[in-house]
Parts: C-alpha cells; sequence; structure tokens
C-alpha cells in the first residue's frame, strides 16, 4: 500500500475546472494542467436562473 507522502515524490498534475488564472499560475511555475471548460447546468426555477445570470453578467 502506497503511503500518501508518496504522492509528494511524483510530478504534480492537475486538471482544473474553475478560473484559468488559476491554471496559468500552476504553468508559470512548471506544473502540467488541463483546463475544462465546464459550467453548470441550467436552473430550473426562475430565482435560480435570475440570480446566475446576474452572477454571469448575462442579464
Amino acid at each position: 500500500m502506497r503511503k500518501i507522502s508518496d504522492l509528494f515524490k511524483q510530478e504534480l498534475q492537475v486538471i482544473n475546472i474553475g478560473l484559468v488564472s488559476f491554471k496559468e499560475s500552476l504553468e508559470d511555475v512548471g506544473v502540467k494542467v488541463i483546463q475544462v471548460d465546464w459550467r453548470p447546468s441550467a436552473a430550473t426555477d426562475d430565482e435560480t436562473r435570475d440570480a446566475l445570470q446576474k452572477l454571469l453578467g448575462s442579464k
């Protein structure tokens, strides 16, 4: 069985589901990063949909 400390002896590889600036910061220090363009599924009720649109600047 591998120890948790063994993880820190390996090259770091990241799948980023979030801010592109986080990905860029990791790349700047030599980390291999894959960026996933993910968005939450559409809201089903009007209040939630409106709140998301306001946050995303879509309204």
